[in-house]
């Protein structure tokens, strides 16, 4: 088989991977995302454009590997938001999703010696009405700094929701294993 490769140094997306028993390594993908980030663009299309330039900036350096590339993005009405990067951006992203419903979109591109299998996951989460103490109190339990939408669900952040709309929840992590491990299999890895 083929090396695999995750076109990643996201621990979230490792843990995720780990779970389908296969060797594989990690390579941070060579691409400069913030060039990609087209403000133009709709919020699935740039989930899809970075999953595919992280795996090809990788496949480039590894053509005879399978390379997993893989980007989230959260989407409130058509406005993207990027992870918060700290504590004060962290609460006013969590104040602006409060008692509203927004998606979190997880895009895959799985680059290998015979062309390319995509996938995306689109994730409809409904969250709590919230006052400005809870989510301060999150914030500072979790500290969700580094997520996209600003919260961890396989945390505290669960608290948050009353309803979520998954196909798969490991998606809302970083990577879709139901597609994921098919794919996968498809390719001739031994899943599970």
């Amino acid at each position: 088989m083929p090396p695999l490769i995750l076109a990643s140094t996201s621990p979230y997306r490792r843990a995720l991977l780990d779970r389908l028993g296969l060797a594989y390594t990690c390579e941070r993908p060579r691409c400069d995302e913030e060039a990609l980030k087209d403000p133009a663009l709709p919020a699935q299309a740039l989930a899809e454009l970075l999953a595919d330039a992280k795996a090809a900036s990788v496949t480039a350096v590894f053509p005879q590997a399978v390379v997993i590339g893989s980007d989230q993005v959260c989407a409130v009405d058509e406005d993207i938001l990027h992870k918060p990067g700290d504590r004060e951006r962290t609460v006013a992203q969590l104040l602006r999703l409060q008692g509203r419903s927004h998606r979190l979109i997880t895009a895959v591109s799985v680059h290998h010696p015979g062309g390319v299998l995509r996938h995306t996951a689109v994730v409809t989460l409904h969250m709590r009405p919230l006052g400005r103490a809870a989510v301060e109190r999150y914030a500072d339990i979790d500290q969700p700094f580094d997520c996209a939408g600003a919260y961890k669900l396989e945390k505290h952040g669960i608290a948050l929701f009353h309803r979520i709309e998954a196909d798969d929840h490991d998606s809302i992590v970083g990577l879709p294993l139901l597609w994921l491990g098919s794919a996968l299999s498809g390719l001739g890895y031994p899943v599970p």
